[in-house]
């Protein structure tokens, strides 16, 4: 499952790669800032420095947090498409970078790989406990990429939340990664009683399997673009056996003053899972570059 990284209970493999996710960014070394101390620190007039990881999401993300501050008079740097958690955390943690839009879950399951953690509330506080000093999250926003279990429209007028599939189950087929069986099998067993006909390894095809039947249900994430285009419905997750993804800057403590926090905590306010969706539907479909599409979305919504 893309962008996974750590294991919270049944969850995370630390080392899992970021599938699906965009190529390398090119051109100089996006790790070329690499000084111990905050490499610009906006209280004192320096460069904010935003940096994601190397998938679609993360990038357009990134540059709605950039276009945003600089269209408050801050000055910002973008390093784009750096890669996996493991270097983008220790590149905020040692001032390198400033600013990385997160998904609160994951890091979470980074930093504490013990957590059972499962509401958004419950996340953020574990997370306020676990970082490490230099390191802060601002608020969370109510967007989210993260697992589901999805059928057709159709399958969910009868079938509509995680309890209603528990009745169901044993008729049908569920699709997903070729690891999500040995990740899943139990606890939905455990904390449901979900038990499937049959697993089959999808992968990259599960929402396209959906739609022509050849299962019945399957592990999307939510702000893929295939919900859209295929009608699929997330089941309902009623126990939070998946963990919130919310979308929440993390920051360098020290390079970031009140500027920094009020405009990234007011786009945290509005951004929701349906405009991720739409805005990577763009991306994804149409071929819309991240940086137009950031910038239409934030004069939509009164930040640009």
């Amino acid at each position: 499952m893309r962008r996974m990284f750590g294991t919270a209970a049944v969850l995370l493999s630390a080392a899992l790669a970021l599938a699906g996710c965009g190529g390398g960014g090119g051109g100089d070394n996006p790790l070329q800032t690499t000084s111990a101390a905050p490499s610009g620190s906006a209280s004192g007039g320096g460069t904010v420095v935003i940096g994601s990881f190397d998938f679609d999401e993360s990038v357009l993300l990134a540059s709605i947090y950039a276009q945003a501050l600089e269209a408050k008079g801050v000055q910002v740097e973008e390093k784009p498409r750096i890669g996996s958690r493991e270097v983008v955390y220790d590149q905020v943690k040692s001032g390198g970078l400033t600013v990385v839009p997160e998904y609160n879950g994951n890091l979470l399951a980074y930093v504490d790989k013990e957590s059972t953690a499962a509401t958004a509330d419950d996340v953020n506080a574990a997370l306020k406990e676990k970082l490490p000093p230099e390191l802060e999250v601002l608020d969370s926003s109510p967007a989210e990429d993260k697992d589901t279990l999805s059928v057709t429209k159709e399958t969910a007028q009868t079938t509509a939340t995680m309890e209603d599939l528990a009745k169901v189950s044993k008729d049908m087929v569920v699709g997903g990664p070729p690891e999500f069986k040995s990740r899943w099998e139990k606890p939905f067993k455990d904390v449901y009683g979900i038990e499937f006909k049959e697993w089959k390894p999808t992968g990259p095809t599960t929402a396209d399997a959906i739609k022509d039947g050849s299962i019945q249900v399957g592990n999307v994430f939510s702000t893929d673009p295939k919900m859209t285009a295929n009608d699929l419905v997330p089941l309902e997750d009623t126990k939070n056996i998946f963990p919130a993804q919310n979308v929440t800057p993390l920051v360098n403590k020290a390079a970031v003053d009140d500027t920094v926090r009020t405009t990234l905590n007011g786009i945290s306010a509005k951004l929701t899972t349906d405009s991720l969706l739409e805005m990577m539907q763009k991306i994804a479909v149409n071929k819309d570059e991240p940086a137009t599409v950031a910038k239409e979305w934030l004069t939509s919504n009164g930040l640009g």
